[in-house]
């Protein structure tokens, strides 16, 4: 008979080492769950705290936005002292959560971009910060490429890179790059009779139908649309107190009475001086040569032969880059890395007597990144005159305060620079009435090309109108 197996015995010992080895595991495990909790508290805690630190920093931002609106030129936070400056920031209970700090960097001379960098941070976590950096900016009246006050037509011929805009109706037969708006819902067109047109309208064939049919596409005449109607633009508001100009330019800038004579003829030069004469003469039109219903007609050109003009020297363009002709005024050249405003204006102000500024030769940029920049404003009109370039480039941004940007109507009894080829312009024109370089009889430039100079926008020339008296957010980022 076979002895039954007897079962091997188990030290003790060795029950007790294993539930030390998986307790051990187990304490492993659960520090690791209690570190890994711990670690997404922090890690939330700070993402809580940065959150709040970065809507701190906007706050920053909005509340000098807000002091920018109600005190336009302040720059050091109503203290009079250099930055940077603190403010508390606290819930509706009044209970502090932070603290933002405001770096304030006022507008270089001539602009009105302001940068604003706002540092904020809770007051339960100071070292955790967030920075957002923004810049803000009164747009100028050079936010258009056409801005008028008058009924405008633009003729076939015409390409325009940039928005316009009319207090009244715009008859447009060219091609534009960018929005046309108008104020007018719809007008009547003076250059034909007929019912009302829609405010902004083409004859470019097919001719727009009138009101009240539907406003069609017409993407190969408006490539960027058309909008009407819209705000009007306060002409009154742009018409520039030129006496203050005047003043500012008398004291820290050039100044010349009036001539005795026809005007002045400045030269532009790119080593940012300037050549002056007095103009003695005009050539006079030719037999049947004549406008007489334009007021002011003439060949607005100075006269061919050495005493039609005398030298009066060559000057340095002022600091403060305003140059005031108390007299009608003449100009061409090149600008170098200059900021110039020139306004030709006669005081007392009397239409009878107001003076204009005429371009019959290239007036040029030396760069076209925003570092020249020149600002014509006229008190009457800014002619181009019979005697012009046939090729005739105007890089300025232009303003005839209550006259016509264009040129005078010559017929063929004028010779043969009654028909030119083109005229660029690049910058921006600002007029009261209504502007023109061609007639409907195929006269004055052929091709008509406006390129919108966007370094204007917020950078203009010296004392240049404003478009508004509000700051706008232009960017916005978060810095390290």
């Amino acid at each position: 008979m076979k002895t039954p197996l007897k079962p091997k015995n188990r030290p003790a010992g060795n029950i007790v080492l294993f539930a030390l080895v998986f307790g051990a595991i187990g304490l492993v495990m659960l520090g690791g769950l209690v570190t890994w909790g711990t670690g997404v508290i922090k890690v939330n805690y700070a993402r809580s705290n940065g959150e709040t630190a970065f809507q701190i920093a906007e706050a920053g931002v909005n509340y000098y936005r807000w002091h920018l609106a109600h005190a336009a030129t302040d720059y050091q936070d109503g203290t009079g002292q250099s930055g940077p400056y603190l403010h508390e920031y606290r819930d509706k209970d009044n209970n502090l959560i932070g603290y933002y700090s405001l770096a304030i960097t006022p507008p270089p001379a001539g602009s009105t971009k302001v940068i604003i960098v706002a540092t904020g941070y809770t007051a339960a976590n100071p070292n955790q910060k967030r920075k957002i950096k923004a810049q803000f900016a009164i747009p100028s009246l050079a936010k258009y490429a056409v801005v008028a006050d008058a009924a405008m037509r633009f003729g076939a011929g015409t390409n325009i890179y940039g928005t316009v805009h009319s207090n009244n109706g715009i008859r447009f037969d060219g091609v534009a790059y960018n929005i046309v708006t108008s104020a007018k819902t719809s007008y009547y067109d003076p250059d034909h009779s007929g019912g009302q047109e829609f405010g902004v309208h083409t004859h470019a064939t097919p001719i727009d139908p009138l009101p009240p049919a539907a406003v069609p596409s017409r993407p190969d005449i408006f490539k960027a649309g058309r909008q009407f109607p819209l705000p009007a633009v306060d002409f009154a508001g742009i018409s520039l107190n030129l006496s203050d100009i005047k003043s500012q330019a008398q004291a820290n800038g050039v100044y010349y009475a009036s001539s005795g004579t026809q005007g002045y003829h400045l030269v532009l030069k790119s080593n940012d001086t300037f050549d002056i004469y007095k103009v003695i003469s005009l050539i006079s039109p030719p037999s049947g040569c004549s406008a007489s219903w334009q007021a002011q007609w003439g060949t607005w050109s100075i006269g061919t032969s050495p005493s039609a003009q005398s030298f009066l020297g060559n000057f340095a363009n002022p600091a403060n880059g305003l140059i005031f002709i108390e007299d009608n005024l003449w100009i061409d050249g090149q600008i170098g890395a200059a900021r110039l405003t020139i306004v030709s204006a006669r005081f007392p102000d009397n239409p009878n007597t107001n003076t204009s500024i005429t371009i019959n030769k290239n007036l040029l940029y030396s760069a076209y990144d925003g570092s020249s920049t020149l600002g014509l404003i006229a008190q009457n009109n800014i002619n181009v005159g019979l005697y012009s370039d046939n090729i005739l480039q105007i890089d300025a941004a232009m303003i005839a305060q209550n006259g016509r940007v264009g040129r005078f109507y010559y017929n063929s009894y004028c010779g043969s620079n009654y028909v030119r080829s083109t005229i660029t312009i690049n910058g921006m024109i600002a007029t009261r009435y209504r502007y023109g370089f061609a007639y409907t009889d195929n006269t004055g430039y052929t091709n008509r090309n406006i390129n919108y100079d966007a370094n204007l926008l917020y950078n203009p020339p010296p004392s240049f109108p404003l478009a508004s008296s509000q700051y706008s957010l232009i960017s916005w980022q978060e810095i390290k």
